[in-house]
């Protein structure tokens, strides 16, 4: 199995090893992938994830996915990528169309995280809703309050959020403590509280998929 090192901001440096799958994946999706390998003693996988803050400069994501494969060309199976469109508006697709890599099916990991059909059923009823995943209840203060200088500018506070009623979690845990950060987060932008657990949902079937095939 792949060997690598989770840093404290969920991200992954590049650690070649013994898989000859080659994922790249966002790193707000790190932990999950971490949890998902040793969890099913998957060899197949070796992990490369770029910084989960591009989220905010999606400019910097597809040419970063097209140098992580071209550098990776001829030295593995296959290559499978973690992401969604991200705020690339569809140039991501366009570069793995291009270079005959496939992706998550997804616009983004709200929707596989809670299923493509199920996110898209309940989409009206979330057109207001603010999402979390677990890594964005854990670092709501470093990447939304503070990314967003709320800390430093409250009154940007309506700008940002004025239009949202409530936050839903989509838990990939059933861990209480994150579910408080949650709900916290919710108290602190004045918006509404909703707990959905969808575990790994589609990431997991993904994986599962091309660990031996």
């Amino acid at each position: 199995m792949t060997t690598v090192n989770l840093k404290p901001s969920d991200e992954f440096d590049f650690t070649a090893g013994r898989g000859d799958v080659l994922l790249i994946a966002c790193g707000a999706l790190a932990r999950e992938i971490v949890d998902l390998i040793e969890r099913n003693r998957w060899a197949a996988f070796d992990v490369a994830c770029l910084p989960a803050k591009w989220h905010n400069t999606p400019q910097f994501i597809v040419p970063a996915i097209r140098e992580k494969i071209r550098a990776a060309r001829g030295r593995y199976r296959a290559i499978f990528v973690l992401y969604g469109d991200c705020g690339t508006g569809g140039e991501l697709d366009r570069l793995l169309a291009e270079e005959g890599v496939e992706r998550i099916e997804g616009p983004h990991c709200y929707a596989f995280f809670s299923g493509n059909e199920a996110f898209a059923a309940r989409a009206d009823d979330d057109l207001t809703a603010f999402f979390l995943t677990d890594y964005l209840a854990r670092h709501f203060e470093r990447l939304i309050w503070q990314g967003l200088a709320l800390d430093r500018h409250p009154e940007l506070l309506p700008l940002y959020f004025g239009n949202y009623t409530k936050i839903v979690y989509l838990a990939q845990t059933r861990d209480e403590e994150i579910a408080k950060q949650a709900m916290a987060a919710a108290k602190k932008l004045g918006l509404a509280y909703e707990y959905r657990y969808t575990g790994y949902g589609e990431l997991e079937r993904d994986l599962k998929a091309r660990a031996g095939f």
